[in-house]
């Protein structure tokens, strides 16, 4: 286990407010073995927990005898850059297990070099393109180990991005509908410090402390460049793209929604609309009672459900 010293805690709750976000072919094996975390109903609990247990996994996820509820697929969940499977989905992962659903998730960018890497619980810092790979080959093994054609995606922040990946290399096939929330589908100013960071010409420094991911998600990126050039979606795949108003890491926060290209539906939402008393932000967005039920709805056959409303609090 990693440290656990003041220091490094301190660091690593910094690193999360920079960016909410695997596992390479082998990963359903590694995930059989990790213990799950307790139920967290906000996100600084789960980053705490998991700054003591980097490896746990959310309560109910990686259940491969799972049985889902007619008509549902598996659904895979994608966390952020800085963060992990628990402090991701400590929340939404039980709850969607409780309505039913048959819920997978693993650590990605685990092999990084770069300072950030080295804290306790903080992976996906490595570069898009190949987390994408290790999405996909996980979204492989889920498909293989319970028999089925196709899964859904849910992705926080790089998270949604990396769907995005997966889907342009892979034609859309095998996943059935997506929802992302805070994702930098289209990259971020970060708050117009990774703007600043481009002009000045920082983008090195940037890789050598915050990882390639840091890098490929600035707005502008070459690596985003080339993943929107011929568009935002894929044919076949619906789309749910969840948006708060209080996003201080995917800026401007508008910027994570996505136009639907031929084939595709597109469901754009700001997580305030209908709910003003929710002030989610970039990190604690994961929890909120919303966006989980929102992500229900979006995963229901017939794409209903009740949608709660409750307050929920900004992380920062």
């Amino acid at each position: 286990m990693r440290s656990t010293s003041l220091s490094r805690m301190l660091a690593a709750t910094a690193a999360a407010t920079l960016g909410a976000m695997t596992v390479a072919p082998s990963a359903s094996a590694a995930q059989d073995v990790q213990g799950s975390g307790p139920y967290q109903l906000n996100f600084s609990a789960a980053l705490v927990y998991s700054l003591v247990f980097p490896d746990a996994q959310a309560a109910g996820v990686n259940n491969w005898g799972c049985t889902p509820t007619a008509g549902t697929q598996p659904v895979v969940l994608v966390h952020g850059t800085y963060a992990n499977q628990y402090d991701s989905f400590a929340r939404m992962a039980p709850e969607l297990t409780w309505a039913g659903y048959c819920v997978y998730s693993f650590n990605y960018g685990t092999d990084g070099t770069d300072a950030a890497a080295q804290l306790p619980g903080v992976y996906g810092t490595t570069g898009l393109s190949g987390n994408g790979d290790e999405l996909a080959a996980f979204a492989a093994a889920v498909r293989e180990r319970t028999g089925v054609d196709e899964v859904d995606m849910v992705g926080w922040s790089q998270g949604g991005t990396i769907i995005t990946d997966v889907l342009k290399k892979h034609g859309g096939a095998g996943v059935d509908d997506v929802v992302t929330y805070g994702a930098t589908h289209h990259g971020t100013t970060l708050s117009g410090l990774g703007t600043i960071a481009q002009a000045v010409g920082a983008t090195d420094l940037t890789r050598a402390g915050l990882g390639q991911a840091a890098v490929d998600q600035l707005r502008g990126s070459d690596y985003l460049t080339e993943l929107t050039a011929d568009g935002d979606t894929v044919p076949g795949v619906d789309y749910t793209v969840v948006a708060t108003r209080y996003d201080e890491v995917t800026t401007p926060y508008r910027s994570t929604f996505l136009e639907a290209g031929p084939g595709a539906t597109v469901d754009n939402i700001t997580l305030q609309d209908g709910c003003g008393i929710d002030l989610s932000d970039h990190l604690s967005m994961t929890a909120s009672p919303r966006l989980i039920d929102i992500t229900k709805r979006a995963l229901h056959p017939q794409g209903t459900g009740y949608l709660r409303c409750l307050p929920n609090a900004p992380v920062l």
